[in-house]
């Protein structure tokens, strides 16, 4: 699906200048952005969620040891 990237000057000059330095294009620099982002995040997410089933399985265990 396509989509239109709206940018500010300043963000489209970074940009041109991060695929200049990388002879990629300003597309391929963006895409990959935009994966890393979505990936970071959702390891983010997954580990939020983990944390949050088994953290209080194991409260009382871990208020001991921070004494």
């Amino acid at each position: 699906m396509a989509m239109t990237l709206r940018l500010t000057d300043e963000e489209t000059e970074a940009l041109r200048r991060r695929a200049q330095r990388e002879s990629r294009s300003m597309q391929d620099v963006a895409r990959q952005a935009v994966r890393e982002y979505v990936e970071n995040h959702s390891r983010a997410e997954l580990l939020d969620q983990v944390l949050d089933e088994e953290l209080p399985r194991y409260a009382e265990a871990l208020e001991r040891l921070g004494q």
